[in-house]
């Protein structure tokens, strides 16, 4: 087990674990995904799958929160931004994610108040300076965020801050894992779970794949040598017949997860049907703000309109977060959608496979 900082790039460990690999490996096409955006980053930064043998397949999934918020969401917030007194606050990926018709970032050119902040807190300080507006938060992200905003939420309702509302598009990460399998799209040998979510939730939220589907599951740490023995311990539960949850990232992710974060969570929020971009509606899969605090939730102050929604003709991220097809398939990809002037979410975010493939491969290429 990975303990100090030079072990987790350490070429001699590195070499160890890829011919355990390669001794353990049955030759045997094997198909890994990998359900973090963190982690593709990872895979192709460090040229993993460039060192596994070549029938040992990895396939990003939806694992990237900005890359599977749906247009519709988008739409709503720019809606939003225009109503008078309106203060957009947002962590930065959002503001560059195309809608139907503009983004946060165009709006905000054309004089809209949109501020970047780095905590939920930052929009909770804003709203306590600003009385005279109303400060609404963009809560995006899996369970790995979603505390953080509880936490905001909670605060500002036990300080009577009711200026401060939260538009929440939260997604847990179980429910789509499922979608994925029952759409026999993509015939899955083994998921490496994400690490920051299962830093809060624990390990457990991944019992069913390996209980009703047979499926491997190992949460895996973020640097090069996590990656690596996450695989391993795949392999080696696929040449046991075996279909367990492992957690390879103990350093940071117990059991049972963080459960203060957990009942955060529990008190202010509550399971409801949301979308996913490239998926559709999956029943259950998203956080809705509970009705203790209806006072924060920006869906019920604001009678907010929006247009039918309008995807950018071509772009396939919907099949490139369902791991159906790769960045390279589109036919805008590196050509008209670029990080400097995406037409699709999977180009906007760090974490976004099209972003990935651009900065990794076609760059280094």
């Amino acid at each position: 087990m990975l303990k100090y900082i030079d072990e987790f790039r350490n070429p001699d460990l590195v070499k160890s674990v890829v011919t355990e690999i390669q001794h353990e490996f049955s030759g045997k096409p094997i198909k890994l995904m990998e359900v973090c955006g963190g982690h593709t980053v990872t895979i192709f930064k460090y040229g993993i799958q460039k060192l596994l043998p070549k029938n040992i397949q990895l396939i990003s999934g939806p694992g990237c929160p900005v890359c599977v918020t749906d247009i519709g969401y988008i739409d709503k917030v720019i809606a939003l931004a225009h109503i008078e007194n309106v203060i957009i606050t947002s962590f930065g990926d959002m503001i560059r994610v195309p809608g139907s018709r503009s983004s946060l970032q165009k709006e905000k050119g054309h004089g809209i108040d949109v501020r970047i902040c780095y905590s939920p807190m930052d929009a909770v300080n804003i709203a306590e300076k600003n009385q005279d507006k109303e400060i609404v938060f963009l809560g995006i992200g899996f369970e790995t965020t979603a505390p953080a905003v509880a936490a905001s939420i909670k605060f500002a309702a036990d300080n009577g801050i009711y200026n401060f509302s939260v538009l929440s598009a939260h997604k847990t990460m179980p429910q789509a894992m499922k979608v994925l399998l029952d759409s026999g799209e993509i015939d899955l040998n083994g998921f490496i779970c994400p690490g920051h979510v299962s830093a809060i939730t624990g390990i457990h939220i991944y019992d069913f794949i390996a209980r009703d589907y047979h499926i491997p599951c190992v949460v895996s740490g973020f640097e090069p040598l996590d990656m690596l023995e996450s695989i391993l311990m795949i392999v080696r539960q696929l040449n046991a017949g075996n279909a367990i949850v492992e957690n390879q990232y103990t350093r940071s992710v117990r059991v049972n997860g963080n459960t203060h974060g957990m009942a955060l969570m529990m008190d202010v929020f509550e399971a409801v049907d949301t979308e996913w971009r490239g998926i559709g509606t999956i029943p259950g899969s998203g956080l809705g703000i509970c009705q203790k605090y209806h006072s924060f939730d920006a869906n019920r102050k604001f009678n907010i309109e929006t247009e039918p929604v309008r995807e950018y003709t071509g772009c396939i991220c919907g099949d490139i977060m369902r791991g159906v097809k790769v960045p390279t398939d589109c036919k805008l990809f590196a050509k008209i959608c670029n990080p400097e002037d995406p037409k699709g979410s999977c180009m906007v975010s760090d974490e976004g496979s099209c972003a990935t493939y651009f900065k990794y491969v076609i760059s280094d290429s």
